[in-house]
């Protein structure tokens, strides 16, 4: 599951307040930017507000109403393997669901960003002893490298999210090397560098500006990677443990009912879909918004 790099990653161009307005307007007057931001946000409100939108309790279970069909009164949704109402877990769930998919992207954003920029504008030995041991990891499958490091450190969240960001760091410290080493020898660069800038001074007010872009939509698009492998990681046992609610746990618990409640049975799996896919296309529109030229 490791991003395609050659065309994930846009160009390195120099920004300005008129280049990130061009982009804005551009997102603005795309149908399928908006639409798909719309279902994040719903998302994201069913995160933050689900104790309140959650119709009944999502913990309650009853075997005497357990795998009810979806349209049974009281269960809109149906019910799971222990009578619990699936709407509601379905809502609160994507709390955990979209932690566990955000949160190690955004983690791997600062520590991989930081550490391509470093490689990348040092160049040198500095460059290759950093990204030669970067790419110790990134010559491992994602969901392997996920796998074995989850099932060494233990089941559970914590460990769970410091796999995942062990995952994403390396993908995002290439984009990152890359993009710096492209902008490097630029004029404006050099032009501060003769003007006795120090090193840290050129990477916060000249090459931070220019980078950060297109490590940021590769990063997006990493979210929908991230959604599948912490929910794949939950699936297995070694992520989010029970009673709480995660799509992934859930589609785990419900593996049993596909039998007699097929439908009830993929819901957790349709939520997956349907907010993976919402970053995917998102990371799309913002790639396409961000190939404007002056």
């Amino acid at each position: 599951m490791t991003a395609d790099l050659g065309h994930n990653v846009a160009p390195p161009i120099q920004t300005s307040p008129g280049y990130w307005t061009s982009v804005g307007a551009r997102l603005v007057r795309d149908p399928i930017a908006l639409l798909v931001g719309a279902v994040i946000l719903a998302l994201v409100a069913m995160a933050l507000f689900g104790s309140w939108l959650a119709p009944s309790d999502p913990y309650a279970t009853s075997m005497f109403k357990r795998l009810q069909a979806i349209g049974t009164p009281g269960y809109p949704l149906g019910s799971d393997e222990l009578g619990r109402d699936m709407l509601s877990r379905l809502i609160l769930g994507a709390r955990l669901s979209l932690f566990m998919g955000i949160t190690p992207v955004l983690l791997a954003f600062v520590i991989g960003s930081a550490i391509g920029i470093v490689a990348g504008y040092a160049g040198g030995l500095t460059n290759t002893l950093i990204m030669r041991t970067v790419d110790v990891f990134y010559a491992f499958p994602s969901v392997l490298l996920a796998i074995a490091l989850s099932g060494a450190m233990g089941a559970g969240i914590d460990n769970a999210l410091l796999s995942l960001t062990l995952v994403f760091v390396p993908q995002i410290a290439r984009v990152a090397e890359s993009v710096t080493t492209q902008v490097r020898n630029r004029d404006y660069i050099e032009a501060a560098r003769a003007s006795g800038a120090s090193a840290f001074t050129i990477i916060r007010t000249q090459v931070l500006g220019n980078v950060l872009g297109p490590i940021f939509v590769f990063a997006t698009g990493l979210i929908s990677v991230s959604m599948i492998l912490a929910s794949g990681l939950s699936f297995l046992g070694l992520g989010v443990r029970p009673p709480e609610p995660e799509w992934g746990l859930m589609l785990n618990t419900l593996r049993t009912a596909i039998y007699t409640q097929p439908w009830v049975a993929a819901l957790p799996g349709l939520m997956i879909f349907i907010t993976s896919i919402s970053f995917n296309i998102l990371a799309d529109r913002l790639r396409a918004a961000m190939a404007i030229r002056s």
